[in-house]
Parts: C-alpha cells; structure tokens; sequence
C-alpha cells in the first residue's frame, strides 16, 4: 500500500509537469517572448487603431494578461508539489513530529485544493491534523504483578514515539494500582496524566458471564469502558498490555477523523482462523463476521457509544449467546464481534499493521509482507516471546528494545505544551535551585533530591498475616553484583523478606530471568522485590533502605545488609522475643551482634556453641574487628559470649549494628549515599528518639565476603568523598541538635573525643 501511494504522487507530480511545460511554450511562441521577457515591436503601425496589426497587438496585451495568470497558476502549482513532495519525504524518514492542516498553502487554485482534499481522504493522502499539543487518551485493563510488569514495557514504547501529552486511564485491581500509581509517581514524565479506576468494583458488572480465557474477568472489563471513563470523555484507544508501538501513537488517534456515518469501533481484523471455525473438529466459536476483528487495540467514539445504548447492546447479545455458547473462550472479542456481526455499521476496519498479532495460529506474515511500515505489535498469545513465527527473532529485538530502554531518558519535555507540573514537581525544582552548583559537595546534596524511578513488586508477592501480632519482615538492599545472595539467604530466614534492588532497565530484566529460573526463589512467594532504577553516581544507599522498609507489612523489622547470612531459626527465635520483651508497648531496637568470616565455603554454626568454638579457632570474627572496631564494640561480645538472657547496652560514637524495631521507626537519612556514615545516622536518629538498645543473647548474624564495592574504592581513593562526608556528618549533627534541642548535644560531645 505504501509503494502504491508513493507511486501515485510520482505520477501526479510527472502528470503536472507534462501539463505545465506544453503550457508555457504554447504561450511563450504566441507572444514573442525573449529571455528578458519584453515582447518584440514589429514596426509603428502595430499600435494604430483599427489596423490588422493593431488587433493582433491587442490579441498579444490579452494573451501576455492571460501568461501572467498562467505563471502565478504555475507557480501556485510548483509551491504546492514541492510541499506535497517535503511530505512525503518526512513520512519516508520517519518523521512524524508533526501533522499538517489540509488547507496550508493553497493559495488560489481551487482546484489543487479539490485534489488535495481529495487525496487526504485516502489512505494515501495525509493523515487528518491532531493539534500539536492535543492529549491523546489511552485507556488500558491492568491487574496483578505479572500485567503491571508488560505495561510497562507498552507505555515505555508510546512514550519513546510520543509528541503529544498522554492520558493514560488504568482500570487496575489493588496491586496494580499500588505498583503503577508509585512508578509513574517517581517516574515524572512531563505532559503525562494517569488516572486509575477501580477493577474491583467492576467486577460485578461482568462476573456473570462465565469465562476461559486466560486473562479470567479483568479480560472482559474493556466493556464496561464506557460506564467506567468519564462522561466528558469522548474518544479512547484501548490498548492490551501485550502491545508495542513502533510509531508516534498521535497516527493512531487521527483515525478517529475517517470515521464516518455511525461508526464507532476502530478495529484490526482478526488475522487467525479462529472465527471461520475449522481449526480442529467439533471448534464452535462465537459468531462473528468473516474472520472476527481483534480486540487488542481499539478506537472507541464514546459519546456516540453512549448515545447509542451501549451497555444495553452488548449485554443482550451476551445473554442470547451464551445460550447456546455457555461461555466466552476470548472473553470481551467474543461479545464485541457478536455485537459486529448483528451491527457491522459499527466497525471502521482499521489496516492490519495497526495490530499484527503474533501467536502460533495467525496469518499475520500476511500482513507484514506487504507493507513497509509496521506500527503496533501484539504479543496476543500465552506464550508471547515463545511463538512460532519464523520472523519471531525480529519482534522479540523489537520487544527487548523497549524492555530494556532506560526509562530516565522518556522524561523529556514537549517543548511548546503546557505541562502540568504536580507539587512533588515544583518542590523537587525549588530543592535543587537552592543548591549551589560550584559548592565542590553539589554532587552528594543534589542525590538528596532525585527521585529515583521505582517498580515496586517486581515479581509476584503473596503473604499471610500471622494471627498474633509477632511477624517480622527481613529489609535489605542490593545491586547487581549482590544478586549472588539471594538463594543462600532465602534458606536461612523463611519469613517474609523485602528488598530494594538497585537496578539498570537491562539489568532489572537480567534478574527477572535469574529469579525466574531459581527454584529456591520461584518457591518463596513472601519476598517483595522493589526495583529502584539507577541514576546518577552514588549508589542511594539510605533512599533504597527507605523503600524497603516502606513496603514492610508485618509489625516488626529486621533491617540487615544483603551481605549477611542470619542464623538458622532466627525468625522464629524473634517472633518469641518480641512477646517475651513486650516489644508492642516499650520502645527497643533488639542488637543481632554481628560476624565475619574471611572464607569464601563456610560450615555455617548451627548453634552459639557452635559459632563460639569458630570464635576460638580463628574462623570466625567480631564484625569489623580489625577495620572498624567502633562500629559494634558497644555489643559487648565479651558479655555476650556468656549471656544467657538479654542484656541493655548504650549508644557510643560511630555504633551502627543490625536491629530488629518495630515498623514506624524513623527512617534512614538520605543525605548519606554510597560508602560512610549511612547507618551511623540512623542509630543516632533511635538513640534520640529514646529506643533501649537491647541485645540477643542467642542469636547472630555473619557477613559474608565479597569484593570491595564501588563506593568503598571510591571513598579510599578519592579525598574529596571523605571531605564531602565529613562536611555532611557535621550538617546532619547540627540539624539533629535543632530538632532534639539539649538531648543532641551528647552527639556533638562524642564525635569530638572519638
């Protein structure tokens, strides 16, 4: 179709040319021009009256009148190929960042305009104007971890083509609102706009029609669009979360323009043989005209819909037809193609590239061989990337593409549009424009600031509240190079666990493949992976903790690092503690003391005996003896290698060991990032605000080894981090002094004799 449309302004263009050259020869021999474009006197009787000469003379004024009109019709015409011709040659490269109005640069030939009008409303003429800064609406049916993970992915693909403001309207269950809501949040993508609706209280709409198709009730809610989006809304694209756009999405949304009479629904054929009813013996499908029409993108006209009755329209075939069907097998493209069948006017038939469906039972090859410019992908199959198309390599880099694409670089500005800036946006500005840019610490004070984008739930998550109130969740952060820990600490803590991931787009999908492909993680559903994208050069070490702990649904919290491996039976061991030391009504942050073994194979202790006969033997060591000896000595393990019942210890300088408190303890202070003090604060924070530091006398941790991170190479080699850290050290004693007055002075007193 594209060759054919190139084709035929090659030849309106060669058809004008032809026209246009015989014209002006004609004119040219007929009044005597020469290239100074003066007309020849023959002798003085020309201009007397009456004469033959004379006539002819004024034959020559009318013809030279009639050359002047000719040559502004000719250059009328030339101005309008050359902008028929830029067009094209916009539309081959691939640039669509702009829509035409049919009426610019007409100039005075009706006619041309005739013609242009005429080819615009072919499918090869331009596509009808959408306004540069007009919103295009996306409505999309999202529910559970595994759909907000592909929406992603589908709306990363429209906002990479986008030159238009967004709506996205989310029909979404609890969790998907809750993972969606928080990703867009720190996503902060100008001139977008999301808006949620609740799935759950749909469900009733559509729970009586029985369903086998896989994506169960949330497949059927794309019916009820048009109860569920507001009254003033009058066009939506409704879109699976299985798509992927390969052009501007402002393409798709002028279709609306070439609907006509009363059509309604934007719709792609159905490019299987599902709805002819002979893939296998005995298959009934539901009615549908000829090969059906595929639901995963949709234009809906809305006020029409609405006007129309709708609602009843489709839930009377429904109920007609599933008394002979009993159920639907593709859920609301069942019903919308019965609808069709008894009512085709509603269709506008939309080209097959607006939604090439991939599975292993469509004729989409025959679609895509034909034309030149694919623009919606569609995984619509259970298998997705596993379908056997012999192109499926190309769509699958496609796919990935998109997968993986840093999200961070989609927060570009449609410069020219309005954009609604939310409060956590001008806020976020008026932080960073209060900081000084040639203060050499700008870097470290601006990480405070950025907010980082955040997929929380990454994977599927399941927990059941224990029914005594003693429920501890494990919190911890990791990069990629601390994905090694995983399975080893899934077997030595068996209740819930949740973990911020510091990740690449690439990198969060490299972990998708990993955890999907362990069984040990496969098999622990209670663990919530919290994916925060990187960005920036600091690792966020407190902001990660931050999420972490946010997203703790139990009473209590064991705030570790991922390098530390906890006893075996330690989660039990604490949920006793907590009712044994009254942790519901005084305020404690239990002390897990801490060691470390140097060995890569550890026979790990299975008991304190055990763990205090490695002490004794050099196998094992009090945490950061050798290095750091600040940081636990006030655990007192001299004590502690005797003690039977726990025991209260106080806060000292530099003290940061690993505590069990409960959910509403302070949060971590995010102006320490990458290596140095980030702990150190946060016990402070406790110690202000009155916790009793109590130790386990039965229970311990060991840290792992592994290579140096990045930010310890960072903080030995570079002199500039440690000034920076020294400078916020002192900043953070100064504001905790402001807001716990004469307690924090002991704070100030300790850091100057240590």
């Amino acid at each position: 179709m594209l060759g054919f449309c190139r084709g035929r302004r090659k030849f309106l263009a060669a058809s004008l040319t032809l026209l246009f050259v015989p014209a002006v020869t004609w004119i040219y021999l007929f009044t005597g021009h020469f290239d100074d474009g003066k007309s020849v006197s023959l002798s003085p009787l020309d201009t007397q009256p009456h004469s033959p000469r004379y006539a002819a003379s004024s034959q020559r004024e009318s013809l030279e009148v009639r050359v002047r009109e000719v040559e502004e019709e000719n250059r009328v015409l030339r101005k309008q190929l050359n902008l028929v011709q830029g067009r094209s040659s916009l539309h081959r490269h691939g640039n669509r960042s702009k829509t035409y109005s049919m009426e610019e640069g007409t100039g005075d030939s009706e006619s041309l305009r005739a013609g242009i009008v005429a080819g615009n409303s072919s499918e090869c003429g331009q596509q009808p104007v959408v306004e540069k800064c007009e919103t295009i609406h996306v409505a999309i049916v999202c529910a559970g971890y595994n759909a907000s993970r592909d929406v992603v992915t589908l709306v990363k693909s429209v906002l990479f083509h986008r030159r238009n403001p967004l709506h996205f309207h989310l029909i979404a269950d609890s969790i998907a609102k809750q993972i969606l809501a928080t990703l867009f949040e720190t996503w902060m993508v100008p001139a977008v706009r999301v808006d949620f609706y609740d799935a759950d209280e749909l469900k009733s709409e559509v729970s009586w029609i029985p369903n086998k198709h896989y994506s169960g009730i949330y497949g059927l809610m794309k019916l009820v669009l048009t109860k569920t989006l507001p009254a003033s809304l009058e066009r939506v694209i409704v879109l699976d979360t299985d798509i992927t756009f390969a052009t501007d999405i402002a393409e798709l949304w002028a279709v609306f323009h070439k609907f006509k009479g009363q059509q309604v629904l934007g719709l792609v054929e159905n490019q299987s043989d599902w709805y002819l009813g002979n893939l296998w013996k005995n298959h009934r499908p539901w009615p549908a005209l000829g090969r059906g029409y595929n639901t995963g993108v949709i234009l809906l006209l809305l006020d029409k819909l609405r006007k129309m009755k709708w609602e009843q329209m489709w839930r009377l075939t429904a109920e007609r037809e599933l008394m002979s069907m009993l159920s639907t097998s593709l859920a609301d493209q069942d019903i919308f193609n019965a609808v069709i069948k008894q009512n085709p006017f509603l269709v506008h038939q939309l080209p097959c590239f607006w939604n090439v469906q991939l599975s292993d039972h469509t004729r989409s090859e025959q679609c895509y061989r034909d034309v030149s410019d694919l623009k919606v992908i569609h995984w619509n199959s259970p298998k997705k990337l596993r379908v056997k198309n012999k192109h499926v390599e190309f769509f699958r880099n496609l796919y990935l593409t998109f997968l993986e694409y840093d999200g961070n670089l989609l927060r570009r500005e449609l410069f020219g549009c309005p954009s609604e800036t939310g409060v956590n946006s001008e806020n976020l500005q008026k932080q960073l424009s209060e900081l000084d840019e040639d203060d050499l610490c700008y870097e470290f004070r601006r990480e405070r600031f950025t907010v980082h984008r955040t997929h929380l739930y990454f994977l599927h998550y399941e927990y059941e509240p224990a029914n005594d109130d003693s429920d501890v969740t494990l919190v911890a952060q990791l990069s990629m190079d601390r994905l090694q820990m995983l399975e080893a600490i899934c077997k030595h803590w068996e209740g819930p666990i949740s973990l911020a991931l510091y990740l690449s787009d690439a990198e969060a999908q490299q972990f998708l493949r990993y955890a999907q492909g362990s069984e040990v993680l496969l098999n622990r559903r209670n663990v919530g992976y919290h994916i925060v994208y990187k960005e920036g050069q600091f690792y966020p070490v407190n902001l990660l903790r931050n999420v972490a702990m946010k997203h703790v649904s139990t009473p209590y919290m064991f705030l570790s690092d991922i390098d530390f491996l906890p006893m075996y039976g330690l989660y039990e061991s604490l949920r006793k503690s907590f009712l044994q030391l009254d942790m519901r009504n005084t305020k404690k942050a239990l002390i897990i003391p801490a060691f470390e073994t140097l060995r890569y194979r550890l026979s790990f202790p299975k008991s304190k005996a055990e763990l205090l006969s490695m002490l004794d033997m050099g196998t094992l060591f009090t945490f950061r003896y050798h290095v750091w000896t600040k940081g636990h000595a006030p655990t007192n393990f001299a004590k502690w290698r005797t003690a039977t019942t726990p025991y209260r210890v106080e806060w000292e300088a530099d003290f940061e060991p690993y505590v069990v408190v409960r959910r509403n303890c302070p949060e971590y202070d995010r102006r320490f990032v990458g290596f140095g003090w980030n702990k150190v604060a946060h016990i402070m924070e406790l110690d202000a605000q009155e916790y009793e530091f109590t130790v386990l006398p039965n229970a311990y941790m060991i840290h792992m080894p592994h290579a140096p991170s990045f930010d310890i190479t960072k903080f030995r080699s570079n002199k500039q981090y440690r000034i920076c850290l020294k400078t916020l050290k002192e900043e953070f004693q100064q504001d905790m002094s402001r807001r716990y007055g004469f307690t924090a002075l002991k704070y100030l007193t300790a850091e100057n004799n240590s």
